[in-house]
Order: structure tokens, then sequence, then C-alpha cells
């Protein structure tokens, strides 16, 4: 099995809602979640002209081989409604590959590690609640590291706390 971590995000619609609904079609689609961050809000980046973003990452095992990964994040946001216009649109979800077990990839169709990962907030804060030690494969510093270093002014802030959710029983 590969381990690989998957962030979603979008600021279209019932936000929280639809973070469910895609965390729903990873795991039926792609692989068990191991584990989930927090939801993490954090004003649109690069177009600031539209709503702010939930995001949440996801450490997940999949048999999926990147390309077939790819593939499967791409159905999974068409059949949530997802439709490509310009870069940094407003969209319903966003689901991107930031680690693939640890290597590095360059295809056609893929790139991992994800080429923004050092310089998103939105990205490093949830990644440091699943794994701060983890090193990233190019740049070979921790996540705790590249967090640090950041120059995003934009903040993230957590809007549940999701590791706890998972963790409380039932009433």
């Amino acid at each position: 099995m590969n381990r690989t971590y998957l962030i979603t995000g979008g600021n279209i619609g019932d936000k929280k809602k639809n973070l469910e609904k895609a965390t729903a079609l990873i795991e039926k689609k792609i692989g068990h979640i191991l584990k989930s961050s927090a939801i993490y809000e954090t004003a649109a980046w690069g177009n600031t002209d539209q709503p702010s973003f939930y995001n949440q990452v996801h450490l997940l095992e999949t048999a999926l081989m990147p390309d077939e990964l790819m593939s499967t994040i791409l159905s999974i946001e068409k059949k949530m409604g997802r439709v490509r216009t310009t870069k940094n649109a407003a969209r319903i979800i966003d689901i991107d590959i930031l680690f693939f077990n640890d290597e590095v990839i360059a295809t056609e169709t893929v790139l991992i590690p994800h080429k923004e990962i050092p310089n998103r907030k939105f990205v490093l804060k949830p990644l440091l609640e699943l794994a701060s030690d983890y090193i990233h494969p190019l740049l070979k510093k921790t996540i705790a590291q590249l967090e640090a270093e950041t120059t995003d002014t934009l903040e993230a802030f957590p809007v549940t706390n999701q590791l706890l959710e998972t963790e409380l029983p039932d009433a």
C-alpha cells in the first residue's frame, strides 16, 4: 500500500459539507483515510475577490499509483460539480496530491511533491497537525521547518477540531 497526503479545499456553497462529501468519496474511491486534520479557513489566495476557503489535509493508504490517483481525484472533482475556469478561481472542491510515499514524481499529469507546499500556510498548518516531522523529499526539511520559514502572510485558522471530534465517545 502507498501512503499519500491529499488536501481538499473549496469556497463555493456549504464549504464544510463539500469537504465532508469529498472525504467520503476519497474513502470510497481512493483508499482508507488514516488521519484527517482540522478544517482551516483562509482568505482566498491569488484572486482575492472571492469568499474564503476551507481546507483539510488527509493521510491515507491507497493501492492506486500516482497517475491513477490523479485520474480518480479529477473524477471526484467532476462528480462534485467542479468546473475549471481560470487559475485561482472560486471552486466547489479542489483536491491536490501533496506527497506520495517519499517519492519525487514528475509526469505529464502529476508533479509530486506539490510545488507550492512551502508557500502556503493553508497547506502547512493542517500538515503540521498530521506530520510535523515528515521530511519533504526535495527540500529535505520537516513540515515544522517549512511552516516556520514560510513567507505566506495569509493566516489559516482552524474552524473544527477533526482530530478531537473523531476521538470523542458517542453520547
